[in-house]
């Protein structure tokens, strides 16, 4: 039987609370260098009260083996350190920590990539400047930055290349929340799809704009951002140009809000999942290549079941995420992590669920 909203925390003597995770958000899967897997998570508690002892962000945990059929929820079998999980990154919360106030620095996604013999894991991240207000034209972020470890996770380092963000005059850019599609069989690139920082699910001039650029693996192992291609539309046609060359363009016209989202090669073609913000949605789109048409939106798991075109689907209050687990078999039987915050309670802050069988 497929999983459908299975708890990954939040629950007394789960295996992540064997590794000293109590409450947390996110969850972002991705494949390790030695073929386990790694999950990401944001602000992170010991736990399952909001008062309870703050561990930080962003904290990862790992599984051995993951059951690609959803017949067996997900277990966590190591953490970073071990045996007791710690934030994986050396800085301070609510602090200057040499480029301006940050509250936190929140996890986007997460790939491992191995050039010439040497493996190194990268996460990217945002650095977070403020906790928006409802309806906020501030999209509350300071930058945007990518972290690497060369040990397999024990320690990470921060390439001294920074995206700015609208604490430092760059509201709303689309460079600060990124995900790796990963690296394409065919051609051999490195794909990465970014957007808005939108972590808030308040920023009123997101519109839903997402772009596409492109690194050799070789490029961006080493930290050589200059040498991205984006893809622009110019002179009257869609083409991959040198970022030097024209900006990205935007894929989608504006729309619904999108907050975090994902995209990932499945089965031989590309799958995108995002929380809709304005539908109150985790939606799915496909395309065979990732400079390709994608497809129109389809709802998979829904926030509120009276909203237009909602009934009968499966619900998770207050939802947001939908991270796309990259060991999914095929498009017809994925696994997403849809996280849910409930502001209002005192206990379970933040969770992250198990979602596998989903049709897109």
């Amino acid at each position: 039987m497929s999983q459908e909203g299975t708890y990954l925390c939040d629950n007394a003597g789960d295996s992540a609370s064997g590794y000293g995770l109590g409450s947390a958000d996110l969850g972002i899967p991705y494949l390790r260098y030695d073929n386990t897997w790694g999950y990401v998570f944001g602000d992170s508690f010991t736990g399952q009260e909001a008062t309870d002892p703050y561990i930080g962000s962003p904290v990862m945990l790992y599984q051995s083996a993951f059951d690609a059929t959803g017949a067996s929820p997900i277990t966590f079998t190591w953490s970073q350190p071990h045996p007791t999980c710690a934030q994986l990154f050396n800085y301070q919360h609510n602090a200057d920590n040499g480029f301006g106030s940050e509250v936190s620095r929140i996890p986007n996604d997460a790939i491992t990539l191995n050039v010439g013999g040497s493996n190194r894991i990268f996460i990217q991240y945002t650095s977070v400047n403020q906790w928006v207000a409802p309806g906020s034209a501030n999209d509350g972020s300071l930058q945007g930055g990518v972290a690497y470890s060369d040990d397999n996770g024990a320690t990470w380092l921060d390439f001294p290349t920074h995206w700015p963000g609208a604490a430092q005059g760059s509201n709303g850019s689309l460079e600060l929340m990124w995900s790796f599609a990963g690296v394409d069989p065919v051609d051999g690139y490195l794909y990465i799809f970014s957007k808005a920082w939108n972590g808030s699910h308040n920023y009123t001039g997101d519109a839903g704009r997402i772009q596409l650029f492109r690194y050799l693996p070789t490029d961006f192992f080493a930290g050589t951002f200059s040498a991205r291609q984006n893809w622009a539309w110019l002179n009257g046609s869609w083409q991959w140009v040198p970022a030097a060359q024209a900006p990205a363009s935007q894929l989608f016209d504006n729309g619904n809000n999108i907050g975090e989202f994902s995209v990932k090669r499945i089965g031989g073609e590309y799958v995108m999942s995002y929380f809709d913000c304005t539908d109150y949605s985790i939606r799915t789109r496909t395309a065979p290549r990732p400079d390709r048409i994608w497809t129109d939106p389809k709802t998979q798991v829904v926030g509120d079941i009276t909203m237009p075109g909602h009934v009968g689907l499966p619900v998770l209050r207050n939802l947001y995420g939908g991270y796309i687990h990259p060991g999914s078999t095929d498009s017809s039987n994925l696994t997403l992590i849809i996280s849910a915050w409930d502001g209002t309670r005192g206990d379970r802050p933040y969770t992250a669920t198990q979602w596998s069988g989903i049709a897109v």
